[in-house]
């Protein structure tokens, strides 16, 4: 059996989680066994990604005036439009809205449930659907009200920066730039949103990296979980800092990884990769090395969080210790 890796050591997780990666998906291949995980990858990052959209070609009427002036019209003529469509806009605006919302509900559940799906899959070896959905049901449940507290937390904070920035570009425009104190005030404003921004990514990522595996360990409680992630991070936060400042060097590198793909193949891969579910499929390998590198990493905080010593049942009933 390997032992641990150190707190603090964010390379050794590297070569660890792919050699799970090729003991998983690799050791032989198995196109249904890419599949049954694909799909449970799939449901856990759902609504994370989004299939590109294409441009929007807007018409404009610019004659070389100033810009300001050009906006400040626009705005003008939209707000005659939609005074002379009120009757008809409030009710699919709002018809529309609740849609929405209740899509983004329905996602944010299943993605709930999936995390641990696809963790289950990725810990166990296996590529099972319909038993760790059943299995983790307290699980996620606790997982979407924790995920949609912290959104609803998120809007709430947001709200009332964004209002105060919202009027501080329209003064702007409405002055044509000649507002050095609504200047000050939108770039605070932008600011304050990226901040909040990156606390609240913050939260997730270490939600979805290590309270999760916990979880699956010990409760289906995600209040609880965080508690024992605050203790384990109390005891390390240098650890935990690096983790996450590591995570963006190997997102870029998977990244340009990607990139090279798509464009080796004419950008084939590129529109395959937009295809929900099949996209998905074809990232697995990069989907199982994060999955597998933030269990690496949480091994190190003691042998009783070394989830993947757990031995990997292989196609044909075959096992095998994960590296």
């Amino acid at each position: 059996m390997k032992s641990s890796a150190s707190r603090s050591d964010v390379v050794t997780p590297i070569s660890r989680a792919w050699n799970h990666v090729g003991q998983l998906l690799f050791r032989p291949f198995d196109l249904s066994r890419w599949l049954a995980i694909g799909f449970t990858a799939w449901l856990a990052t759902l609504g994370q990604s989004w299939g590109g959209g294409g441009g929007t070609n807007l018409k404009s009427s610019s004659t070389g005036g100033n810009p300001a002036t050009e906006i400040r019209g626009a705005l003008d003529q939209g707000r005659e439009w939609i005074s002379e469509n009120l009757m008809w806009l409030i009710p699919v605006v709002v018809i529309g809205g609740l849609v929405l919302v209740a899509v983004w509900l329905v996602m944010l559940w299943l993605s709930s449930r999936g995390q641990f799906m696809f963790l289950h899959n990725v810990i166990t070896g296996r590529d099972e659907v319909a038993d760790p959905w059943s299995r983790y049901s307290a699980h996620g449940n606790s997982l979407f009200a924790f995920r949609l507290v912290l959104a609803l937390i998120g809007v709430v904070t947001a709200m009332p920066v964004l209002a105060v920035g919202g009027w501080a570009g329209f003064t702007l425009i409405q002055e044509s730039g000649s507002a050095p104190a609504a200047l000050v005030v939108a770039v605070l404003s932008g600011l304050t949103i990226f901040v909040i921004g990156i606390g609240f990514l913050v939260v997730g990522k270490l939600t979805a990296d290590f309270v999760v595996p916990i979880m699956w360990k010990q409760t289906s409680s995600c209040r609880a979980a965080w508690g024992v992630f605050l203790r384990l991070a109390g005891s390390d936060p240098g650890a935990i800092l690096l983790y996450l400042l590591f995570q963006i060097l190997l997102w870029i590198g998977a990244i340009f990884l990607i990139v090279a793909v798509v464009l080796l193949t004419c950008c084939i891969a590129g529109c395959l990769l937009a295809i929900p579910y099949i996209g998905t499929v074809l990232l697995l390998p990069v989907l199982v090395f994060f999955r597998s590198y933030s269990l690496h990493f949480l091994a190190g905080f003691g042998p009783e969080w070394n989830l993947l010593v757990r031995q990997v049942e292989a196609p044909g009933g075959t096992t095998g210790t994960p590296g």
